[in-house]
């Protein structure tokens, strides 16, 4: 059994076991088998995102005192959908959350290829990959399990929050805008592609404009379709998938462009200026265009694994330590691994040192194969030389016919990866 299944075990077995700090939960005994005490441990995360919650989670469940802080005012529905694939389904497993995800998202069946005309090139039959659990979710719906979560085991949640600086050290420290300075024995950086706690270990990182832009939006739609449909165009292509029950379709639509775009996500866009965009492609596209009200653009930039995860008990997690592109829906799920591999490392070791060490050694070799796959996908979407195009998607069509459990089973090595499991913790 792993550390942090040891942790969440203790917890149950000592549920009747409950001091009050602050009115949080702070079991009286929880330790990891040959490892050290966790319940001693004031434990800052910056940034109540995905992997900020679901680290707070997992930590506070091994005992540690958790406060996580978030510069918004309020945790509020912002962003657009996501997918859970069974890699990140199996830490929301874990960590008892898998009725609440399944409450709140549509269960992926399959996901679709088509050409920009809406001609089909092939389907990839998710249940031949013998992992069942792929979601599609609003990332609010996420955010919201996560932090009723988080409350429910005692975490504490610091709203309107801003960070200027993190000093690590043995007693590491952040200041807030407003001057103020507060420490704890170990920081968690999970605030996002433009960490502070990111350039306190590394300094400054530049990424690279990867020469292509992105659009999201969210539609009202009938159809409740449980796949994923992706349409692939000369240096173009859309993904939408229904979201809330099908009440809902996600739209994400990437264009390869030479001008460079600011990468921020809260950027409004003229929804008529993603319809010109795409107008050529076919009647499927153009009617969900045509639903879009608001939409936000951002460009895409590349940007470097951090070579520093970890210093004077500042760690970072999610996108501060390794952003990825989104060409294989993996941000989020990647957070989940982290904010588990974390725990669990810092739960199995003998100081918070070792702990860091050794969970920058479980995840740095596998988000790097997960960006790597990611960034490889774009041009696979986006052939423009037309005979090179029919070429690619004959072949596609004729593997999808003579072997299509072939055709999901190249992604074995990411959907079957469970970090919440020892065989998959031995090994990257």
């Amino acid at each position: 059994m792993s550390a942090a299944k040891r942790c969440t075990a203790t917890t149950k077995r000592h549920g009747q076991i409950r001091k009050q700090n602050a009115g949080a939960f702070a079991p009286a005994f929880l330790v990891a088998q040959g490892g050290m005490t966790l319940d001693r441990l004031n434990i800052l995360v910056i940034g109540a995102g995905i992997g900020g919650l679901a680290a707070a989670i997992a930590l506070r469940r091994c005992g540690a005192f958790v406060r996580v802080v978030e510069q918004a005012q309020e945790i509020s529905e912002v962003g657009a959908g996501l997918q859970i694939s069974p890699n990140g389904f199996a830490v929301l497993n874990a960590m008892g959350l898998a009725d609440a995800l399944r409450d709140v998202s549509v269960q992926g069946k399959e996901i679709k290829l088509k050409d920009y005309s809406d001609r089909a090139v092939t389907t990839l039959d998710l249940s031949l990959s013998g992992h069942s659990e792929y979601h599609f979710l609003h990332r609010a719906d996420l955010q919201g399990l996560l932090l009723k979560a988080a409350k429910g085991c005692g975490v504490e949640i610091a709203t309107g929050f801003k960070i200027s600086e993190v000093i690590p050290g043995s007693s590491p420290t952040v200041k807030d805008i407003e001057g103020g300075t507060h420490s704890a024995d170990l920081i968690v950086g999970a605030d996002g592609l433009h960490s502070v706690a990111r350039a306190a270990l590394n300094g400054t990182l530049a990424p690279f404009f990867t020469q292509q832009a992105a659009w999201r939006a969210v539609v009202p739609d009938v159809s409740a379709a449980p796949r994923v449909d992706l349409y692939m165009g000369p240096r173009r292509h859309i993904v939408t998938y229904p979201l809330r029950g099908g009440k809902w379709r996600n739209i994400v639509a990437i264009e390869e462009r030479p001008q460079w775009v600011a990468e921020s996500w809260s950027q409004e866009d003229d929804a008529d200026s993603l319809r010109k965009v795409f107008s050529d492609f076919g009647a499927e596209v153009q009617l969900l265009l045509s639903k879009v009200e608001r939409v936000s653009s951002w460009g895409l930039f590349r940007h470097p694994v951090a070579p520093v995860w970890h210093r004077e008990n500042v760690t970072l997690l999610g996108d501060a330590a390794h952003p990825t592109l989104p060409f294989l829906a993996q941000g989020a799920n990647m957070a989940l691994e982290d904010a588990w591999v974390l725990a669990d490392a810092l739960a199995g070791a003998d100081n918070p040192g070792a702990g860091l060490a050794l969970y920058q050694k479980k995840r740095e070799t596998r988000v790097k194969r997960v960006i790597d796959a990611a960034s490889g996908n774009a041009w696979k979407y986006h052939l423009s030389f037309k005979p090179f195009r029919w070429a690619a998607h004959t072949g596609l069509r004729v593997a999808g016919k003579l072997a299509p459990g072939r055709m999901i089973g190249q992604f074995d090595w990411l959907y079957g990866h469970d970090v919440t499991q020892a065989s998959a913790r031995r090994g990257s």
